[in-house]
């Protein structure tokens, strides 16, 4: 869907590690050096979901088709990466192209891995990033408020988004996140964000790098950094980049064995899969038949006619309606026949909100 999450962080803090681990693949190469990750490394991620494989114990299918996000390692950054310092020119302009930011963040002493700071400081760290990220929204709204004061002398709206944008200025200017601003429901930020593209307005998560005692304890240093997150409403998710590496090429059992072993429910990367997901407003139904059984991502608030339209643009057009099951009866009654048996099944129209879960079939007439 053209989607996708962006993994920053400063150099050497195990973001080219996690993003190894993300995508089940040695797509980004990882060494003990800044600057390691030049060009963005782009892969597109399945979205793990139990509920397709308890379809599949039903159904039988040839295949599965997992929803996918995409996700980008862009380059590490330094102090001075809007002033073009390191690889900051080009470290903002591939986070521009993406949706949400995944912070990370190393929360483990390791005397055998430098850190450009010298010392381990997440909040620091933290810092750095974001504060190079306000000083590139305020290089870009200084250049906007230019242009309004030309139009301000006859244009009212021009006005009323000057005097938006100057508020704006100084609350960046006080080191605070556009995405905080108190008038960010506003129309009018709305549409200035819309022209500038705020980088600091984007959804932020935290991922605490932490080593193998840290997932079941808070370290001082996770404590620290959710605090910083909690403030600014933002998601954290700790994990370990170096078990999630080990977990690569283990079968599903001996996975889940390993997590179990490190007293862990669920990895932290299938974690940031399914909270990314959620930070981007999308969801997923369902098709079920022999062929395959799939999922389909769609925006959250989306009607059925539209969710028809991402198997084919034809289904939209002659739409007709949606037959629908919800998910848990599905899988309640065993199969779909069994389902239409016990009135389960339902008729959906052109102004139906389709659910998460739903198994859906569409019937339509060009």
């Amino acid at each position: 869907m053209g989607l996708s999450i962006g993994l920053v962080g400063l150099p050497n803090v195990g973001k080219s590690t996690t993003f190894n681990a993300l995508t089940k693949a040695q797509n980004a190469e990882a060494a003990n050096y800044p600057f390691c990750t030049i060009e963005p490394n782009k892969a597109i991620v399945p979205v793990p979901d139990k509920r397709l494989k308890e379809l599949a114990k039903i159904v039988n299918p040839e295949r599965i088709q997992y929803s996918t996000l995409d996700f980008v390692d862009i380059a590490g950054l330094v102090k001075g990466a809007s002033k073009g310092e390191g690889l900051g020119n080009k470290f903002l302009s591939n986070i521009r192209e993406t949706e949400v930011i995944l912070q990370i963040v190393r929360c483990f002493d390791d005397d055998n891995i430098v850190h450009t700071e010298g010392t381990i400081n997440p909040l620091r760290d933290v810092e750095i990033i974001e504060g190079e990220l306000i000083l590139a929204d305020i290089e870009v709204l200084q250049n906007r408020i230019d242009r309004l004061k030309k139009q301000a002398k006859t244009d009212k709206n021009a006005a009323s988004a000057l005097a938006m944008a100057e508020e704006l200025l100084e609350f960046l200017a006080d080191g605070n996140l556009a995405r905080n601003f108190p008038h960010a429901e506003t129309e009018t930020y709305k549409l200035l964000n819309q022209e500038v593209r705020f980088l600091t307005n984007k959804e932020i998560m935290y991922g605490a790098n932490v080593d193998e005692d840290g997932l079941l304890e808070d370290s001082e240093y996770v404590t620290v950094l959710k605090k910083h997150a909690s403030k600014n409403s933002c998601e954290i998710i700790k994990l370990c980049a170096k078990v999630e590496e080990e977990l690569i090429g283990l079968e599903e059992d001996e996975a889940n064995e390993f997590l179990n072993e490190l007293g862990v429910v669920e990895s932290g990367l299938e974690q940031i899969i399914h909270k990314g997901f959620d930070k981007l407003g999308l969801m997923s139904y369902f098709t079920a038949g022999v062929k395959e059984v799939r999922a389909w991502t769609i925006r959250k608030n989306t009607t059925a006619p539209k969710a028809a339209a991402v198997i084919h643009n034809d289904f939209e057009k002659g739409f007709i309606r949606a037959e629908v099951i919800a998910y848990n009866d599905y899988i309640a009654c065993g199969s779909e026949q069994k389902a239409k048996e016990a009135g389960k099944m339902r008729l959906e129209g052109k102004e139906y909100i389709v659910n998460d879960g739903d198994i859906m079939h569409f019937r339509f007439n060009i």
